[in-house]
């Protein structure tokens, strides 16, 4: 199906930090309208901010076919729960036990929606149009206000339990950092050592503020090497994708960011997992930034209301 041929959907990447919202078929031009709200601490007023101006899109654009919200979380996703679409255990003021997913429902009646978490929906928008096209196995990773991971093991997105929390893994101690990392529930846990605040917070500066040779940035890409070849280990995916601002890295810059990222994480790995991916040359295609760059996450959302318009047209949803 063609980028014209797709359905028309409304779309949401639902940040920690800002809601990007869009009404499209796909990246690029295929994206006619977008918007972006800042998250704030009122759920309720912005949700239905949210909802108005989808509504109000549809007067230019033409009917929505479903919605797609990529959420920051944790979110429940079980369709069976009385709590799904909602956001859980998130330290975010305001935001504990808010509903995103039902005001939406309820602003756009009958129409399929789809519902995951923020970096599942980028994953899949890498898979459908980025880095990761023609993979059935990877990981997508974003670190900004937060760190979170999704992505695809056998073609399927990955869930579970709830999904997975990789920003929460621990990480070993590297010599010399004495950090107490910045996550309320971990305290160095990779979110807490390597997140944008994190670095702000070690730094005492914005990350986009830092020199490259700041002592800060080797204790972030070490620790971010430790963290993937967590990933590699126990995954095993054919390509890490990451996204989000950290990996711009200010005065640094991204392309001295991942070459120094793929240094470390060679060095972690110390050889043991075999494979032409991690040689000198297969490295720089085993860990890139997103194809989509800072459109991966609403890109994600789109393909997610396309994937619920699938089912729903397939005869197989049982709305």
């Amino acid at each position: 199906m063609t980028l014209h041929e797709r359905p028309l959907v409304g779309a949401i990447e639902a940040g920690g930090t800002k809601f990007v919202c869009a009404v499209g078929r796909g990246p690029g031009e295929g994206i006619l309208a977008r918007t972006r709200f800042d998250t704030g601490d009122d759920p309720v007023r912005l949700m239905r901010e949210v909802g108005a101006w989808l509504s109000d899109r549809q007067n230019e654009h033409g009917p929505i076919a479903a919605l797609g919200v990529a959420s920051f979380g944790p979110v429940d996703l079980d369709e069976a729960s009385a709590t799904y679409g909602r956001v859980t255990t998130t330290p975010k003021p305001g935001w504990q036990g808010a509903d995103i997913l039902g005001p939406l429902k309820a602003a756009f009646p009958g129409i399929p929606a789809g519902f995951d978490t923020d970096v599942n929906g980028a994953a899949l928008g890498e898979a459908t149009w980025g880095a990761a096209r023609g993979l059935a196995d990877f990981v997508y990773v974003t670190a900004g206000t937060g760190i979170g991971g999704g992505g695809m093991a056998g073609g399927r997105l990955l869930h579970g339990l709830v999904h997975p929390e990789m920003g929460h893994m621990g990480l070993p101690r590297i010599e010399g950092d004495d950090f107490a990392g910045t996550c309320p529930y971990h305290g160095r846990c990779w979110e807490g050592l390597c997140s944008g605040p994190a670095i702000a917070k070690r730094a005492g500066m914005p990350a986009e503020s830092l020199p490259p040779d700041h002592p800060a940035w080797d204790f972030t890409i070490h620790s971010m090497a430790h963290a993937f070849f967590n990933l590699a280990c126990v995954l095993s995916p054919r390509r890490i994708i990451l996204g989000g601002s950290v990996r711009k890295a200010g005065q640094l810059g991204e392309a001295a960011f991942f070459d120094k990222l793929r240094a470390a994480f060679r060095n972690t790995a110390a050889g043991y997992i075999a494979s032409p991916a991690l040689d000198d040359d297969g490295i720089r295609e085993f860990i890139v930034p997103p194809s989509l760059g800072d459109d991966a996450g609403v890109c994600g959302a789109i393909a997610l209301a396309h994937a619920a318009w699938e089912v729903r047209v397939s005869g197989n949803d049982p709305a």
